[in-house]
């Protein structure tokens, strides 16, 4: 028999919303799903956004066999065009999803390095020992899967992102057939969506969306932006199709959003009539009521349209008398704040700014919510559930369902980021956990920022910095009185006076330290100031000898 062992190991996407990646390793072989990215919180100062640590898989990068995407939303697919550099594995992926990966990759020199495999939902793939079958399920995305993983300890359900939506845009509802089919077969576990387990009853159809869109083009009296990721080609194709009913026309603007836009017209996804799109110039040129833009920045990017109209920043256009602006998404958790910053920026500058929850069904969610979530377990009906795609309160109320429900609790596996899973003998038990922390990229740089740089820029931002410069004689005696210079550290008046006694405290430290001048100045400093103010600023001291 072998002793080979089935280990499930997830690297991202667990206690957390965002950078989604899973590692099923059989043996010598590994098969990774997603490879996503999240966004910063605002602590976060300086960092674009942040990617799994997927050093388990480069310290293994021999043994992995392929790596299967079940989508091309960013926190699915954001985070390849950085494991592809370290990595020569065969890529899987739907038509669409395909799509969205090419246009990435190729903006960063690795298309032609990369093997990318296009499969359909129905299909199935052999990858080392995994049998992956793919079945297709509801998202706010064309062309979404989910996957049953078949090896030799049994058959594992992946959901990834899914709905049960009676009425899809596209016309093509998830694959109950193909869950009742597993079930039949016996599913070992079932790895599924928890996103929205804190959300009772069942998730609107995105076809809501169609009648919110009607009411926003019948009243909007001049040109609409609409707002969205650039990867909702379902958006996109809902837009299209309402402003064609109001005899509007449309131009798509901002890098992504017209690469995304062109690449799904080249492969059926999006329908355009001939007449319907014009580029931005024309549109400029044409009276407002005649024009929908579709642009980027629903989460308030700084560097996307919404985010430079925002700041009055945008080159391409700007904002005009009787705009409307809808935001169709809702912001993703611990990005509130900088939407609503935009939000309140965009009515300061004059427009009708429609968002949720305020307008109802300008965006309705791509997750499961509770009866659904109910629903997908009682019909793969599997002997381990583990919950996945979530912070640890999403986790733990999806535990909570499925109990209340009349699972058993002991088969219901709540973990984060790097605890590795083992079946042995088809038990599931628990092994020792692996790093599974923040890889932070800042600009072109990657995991060179760590944890210990964002709390100090944090500091910074929060309580300034004091820089006390020093010019030492060959005795160790102070040459003039120490410099004192501060930024963004004391701004009311008090602030010469603590000036001057910090500059007393270090002639006085100069004069009586023996030791490590250096350290005993920044330690003894942060402490006189935070018993003068109650604040921490960084100190930094320089010492100059003569």
């Amino acid at each position: 028999m072998s002793k080979n062992k089935l280990r499930i190991i997830p690297l991202g996407g667990l206690g957390e919303v965002g950078k989604n990646m899973m590692v099923y390793e059989y043996g010598n072989n590994i098969l990774i799903v997603d490879a996503g990215l999240m966004f910063p919180d605002n602590e976060m100062l300086g960092i674009d956004y942040i990617i799994p640590d997927y050093e388990y898989v480069l310290e293994r990068k021999n043994l992995v066999r392929g790596i299967v995407i079940t989508h091309g939303h960013m926190d699915h697919v954001g985070a390849l065009e950085h494991l592809m550099e370290d990595l020569d594995a065969p890529i899987y992926a739907t038509p669409l999803t395909r799509g969205l990966i090419e246009v990435s990759l190729s903006e960063n020199g690795l298309l032609n390095k990369t093997t990318i495999n296009t499969v359909h939902a129905g299909e199935s793939v052999a990858i080392g020992p995994f049998e992956v079958e793919f079945f297709h399920v509801c998202h706010s995305i064309p062309d979404s899967v989910g996957l049953g993983i078949t090896c030799p300890d049994g058959l594992i359900v992946h959901t990834g992102d899914y709905k049960f939506d009676p009425t899809p845009v596209d016309g093509w509802p998830t694959d109950f057939s193909k869950l009742a089919e597993f079930s039949g077969r016996g599913v070992l576990a079932l790895l599924a969506d928890s996103t929205n387990a804190d959300k009772p009853g069942w998730t609107p159809s995105e076809m809501v969306i169609n009648d919110s869109f009607d009411k926003v083009f019948r009243t909007a009296p001049g040109r609409i932006i609409v707002a969205s990721f650039a990867s909702l080609v379902s958006r996109m194709q809902q837009v299209v199709d309402t402003a064609d009913r109001y005899g509007r026309k449309v131009a798509f603007v901002g890098r992504s959003m017209k690469q995304n836009s062109k690449m799904a017209k080249k492969l059926g996804y999006l329908k355009i009539p001939s007449d319907i799109e014009v580029g931005i110039e024309e549109a400029k040129n044409m009276k407002p009521k005649d024009v929908v833009l579709m642009a980027t920045g629903s989460q308030g990017e700084p560097y996307s349209i919404m985010g430079r109209l925002a700041r009055g920043t945008n080159k391409q256009f700007q904002m005009i008398e009787n705009d409307t602006i809808v935001l169709s998404s809702h912001a993703i958790p611990g990005n509130e704040e900088t939407v609503f910053k935009t939000i309140n920026s965009l009515f300061r500058k004059g427009a009708n700014v429609i968002y949720e929850p305020l307008a109802g069904g300008v965006h309705v969610s791509g997750h499961a919510n509770q009866d659904e979530m109910k629903l997908m377990l009682n019909m793969v009906n599997p002997q381990y559930l583990i919950p996945i795609h979530g912070e640890l309160r999403h986790l733990k109320q999806h535990a909570v369902l499925a109990e209340e429900g009349g699972f058993p609790a002991e088969n219901v596996l709540v973990i984060e980021n790097g605890q590795v899973i083992e079946f042995e003998n088809g038990k599931m038990v628990i092994k020792d956990r692996i790093p599974g922390e923040y890889v932070f990229v800042d600009g072109s740089r990657v995991g060179e920022i760590g944890p210990s740089v964002v709390r100090e820029r944090e500091q910074l931002a929060q309580d300034g910095v004091i820089l006390i410069s020093l010019v030492l004689d060959s005795k160790g005696r102070l040459h003039e009185e120490p410099e004192i210079i501060s930024r963004g550290f004391v701004y009311k008046h008090g602030e010469d006076d603590i000036i001057e006694e910090t500059q007393q405290k270090v002639i006085n430290i100069v004069k009586k330290t023996q030791g490590d001048l250096h350290n005993e100045i920044v330690k003894s400093i942060r402490s006189f100031l935070y018993s003068k103010t109650k604040k921490r600023p960084v100190v930094l001291a320089a010492i100059n000898w003569l």
